[in-house]
């Protein structure tokens, strides 16, 4: 991996280098920016036959250098650097207790023989007004960037840990792999779409992808709300539960938003996806509430309570409950101390396996630049 970091710092420089040079960019057009990231999670199970009860941690390093040679494009790259896997190798629930991109996920990405480079883009603006402008996007692009947001929920570094509060398991939003994506704002109305090429699935064939996502944002007596539903599709390049292949992935997810007063926030998010691809989930439902910190004299600290219910799909599991409460402590202008524990259970399909039960605490600590 150093040897790695060192040729990926040199052809950065590089690659900046000339860039810099063919469009004469300055220092003030260049942005570097990024994250790290360590957690402590501890894992308590029911059942001792379900795995171990541990603790374990991850490190994750995140930079990026963002190139804006003009007012209307931009270049931009993301790097994704770890150390652990914390109890990504111990949990026996479907869901992560950490939804980041550790140490096992950074190599070979979607099977392209591509370590460490999460996204290289570039974006062009089309301003057609102040309340109109379309951006294209068109490199290595993460889908979840553009589809299934929420401001309450979308964030496994500065909001809930768990995967299935992060965005829905039962959504399928590739990440780090060749497309082209549109973010067409025409306010009070986005509309944002991707369509990409990833190297590999589960049954290790390529397919490609394609999403679509219309928000309407409103401000109201209540306060700022976002109401967004989403719509995915896939090349027939899936596999049923017995191995057949030529199956498609596709389905639908609504993801709502909405400030209650100055200090309350609600989340929902609900969906499904049809079965006739092999899938873990079928469908979820969730919610949560986001109390910010102005009630106690601390503003720039919240709390966040959230809650899914994620229906199996048509392999072993019946259903997975997830409860999720943390407060985040916000230490300065780049660094965040939260506290979190998750409550979970998970149901399966065989009456001869007990249900799991668990609870993960954990201690995350995030620096910003």
């Amino acid at each position: 991996m150093r040897n790695f970091l060192w040729r990926s710092l040199v052809i950065g420089y590089l690659g900046l280098q000339i860039i810099s040079q063919a469009y004469a960019v300055d220092s003030e057009q260049i942005e570097f920016t990024g994250l790290m990231a360590g957690i402590g999670q501890h894992q308590s199970l029911s059942d001792s036959d379900a795995g171990e009860d541990t603790t374990n941690g991850a490190f994750v390093f995140q930079p990026e250098i963002s190139i804006e040679p003009t007012d209307s494009d931009e270049f931009a790259f993301k790097f994704g650097f770890a150390s652990g896997n914390g109890l990504n190798g111990y949990s026996p629930f479907a869901v992560a207790p950490w939804a980041a991109d550790m140490e096992e996920d950074l190599k070979n990405i979607n099977g392209r023989n591509r370590d460490y480079l999460l996204t290289a883009w570039y974006k062009h603006d089309f301003v057609f007004s102040e309340s109109n402008n379309l951006a294209m996007y068109f490199g290595l692009i993460d889908g979840t960037d553009f589809l299934d947001e929420n401001v309450y929920s979308n964030d496994e570094y500065t909001q809930f840990m768990n995967q299935a509060l992060v965005n829905g398991p039962n959504f399928f939003a590739p990440s780090y792999d060749a497309g082209v994506a549109v973010a067409w704002h025409l306010r009070p109305i986005k509309i944002h779409a991707v369509a990409m090429t990833v190297g590999e699935n589960e049954v290790g064939n390529a397919y490609n992808y394609y999403g679509a996502e219309l928000e309407y944002h409103i401000n109201s007596g209540l306060g700022v709300g976002n109401y967004r539903a989403t719509i995915v599709n896939t090349s027939a390049d899936f596999a049923d539960p017995n191995g057949v292949g030529g199956k498609r992935r596709n389905g639908i997810i609504f993801s709502l938003d909405q400030e209650l007063g100055g200090a309350f926030g609600a989340f929902i998010r609900f969906g499904w996806q049809n079965d006739e691809a092999a899938i873990e989930y079928e469908n979820i439902a969730s919610g949560g509430v986001d109390i910010r910190g102005s009630l106690w004299n601390r503003q720039e600290d919240n709390v966040g309570i959230g809650f899914a219910h994620v229906n199996g799909g048509n392999l072993d599991i019946e259903h997975t409950l997830v409860t999720e409460l943390y407060y985040r402590l916000v230490v300065s202008d780049i660094l965040a101390l939260t506290l979190d524990v998750q409550f979970l259970s998970e149901n399966y399909r065989d009456p001869n396996v007990s249900t799991v039960e668990g609870i993960i605490p954990g201690l995350r600590l995030v620096a910003g630049f």
